[in-house]
């Protein structure tokens, strides 16, 4: 192989490599990479019982206070609008709170602003965001995407 196809087979990897990593948070793979995610029991001493900590991928924790978009169905948690949403990967029938789905399968999102509509139960919502991973506060999401906004 000479110096000129070499060239252009590592420019073609080099690309190849960077768009696998442009579309590493898109709203569908999101899901995939949080599925990775394995839970160990551990004891809570504060609360007195044993609850599931998650512990994350490396692929995840990459993604840890980086920009990310995330579609998913709406689980309704308020009447009315809010600044806080849950997005599932399923819809409400097989959410990790009423079906048999796990956990790495709901995030909550926090809105910039709230909405200035009212999303229907199961509608499909796209957002933009800060990920945070939560790996201690027993009273929040796992999976957690900050300051976001609503995407068309």
């Amino acid at each position: 192989m000479n110096n000129r196809n070499r060239t252009a087979t590592g420019f073609l990897i080099i690309l190849l490599g960077t768009l696998g990593l442009l579309s590493f948070s898109s709203p569908s793979r999101l899901w995939d990479i949080f599925a990775k995610t394995t839970f160990q029991e551990k004891f809570n001493k504060k609360l007195g019982v044993y609850f599931y900590y998650p512990q994350f991928s490396a692929e995840l924790l990459a993604l840890q206070g980086k920009s990310v978009e995330l579609q998913g169905f709406h689980i309704p948690i308020a009447s009315s609008p809010s600044k806080t949403l849950i997005l599932s990967k399923y819809p409400m029938a097989e959410c990790f709170f009423c079906g048999a789905a796990g956990p790495e399968t709901i995030a909550v999102v926090y809105l910039k602003n709230p909405p200035n509509r009212r999303f229907k139960l199961d509608q499909i919502i796209k957002v933009r965001g800060i990920l945070q991973l939560n790996s201690e506060d027993v009273e929040e999401m796992t999976f957690i995407i900050q300051n976001a906004d609503i995407l068309p």
